[in-house]
């Protein structure tokens, strides 16, 4: 199973690179996940990202994931398959 095909509820995200300069740099524990938002509790504050303009890391993994690609429900997420290049 990839990073693509599991749960974020839970996880820790790093956001790497993003359309808005303000949140490049971020980090926290994802709390809910819809087809176009993230949730994620930044210092006990829940703050909504939106996934098209964000690419993130998870948990420290060395995979890049650009939210851009992963803009379905999560319950779709994670029975797609992803090709990798």
């Amino acid at each position: 199973m990839t990073i693509y095909n599991s749960t974020w509820i839970g996880s820790t995200m790093n956001i790497v690179e993003s359309n808005d300069p303000t949140l490049t740099g971020r980090s926290g524990l994802v709390l809910d996940e819809t087809k176009n938002t993230l949730v994620m509790l930044e210092k006990d504050t829940p703050v909504r990202i939106g996934k098209s303009s964000i690419t993130f890391t998870l948990d420290n993994s060395d995979v890049v994931v650009q939210g851009a690609l992963v803009g379905q429900r999560p319950e779709d997420r994670t029975n797609r398959k992803y090709r990798m290049a």
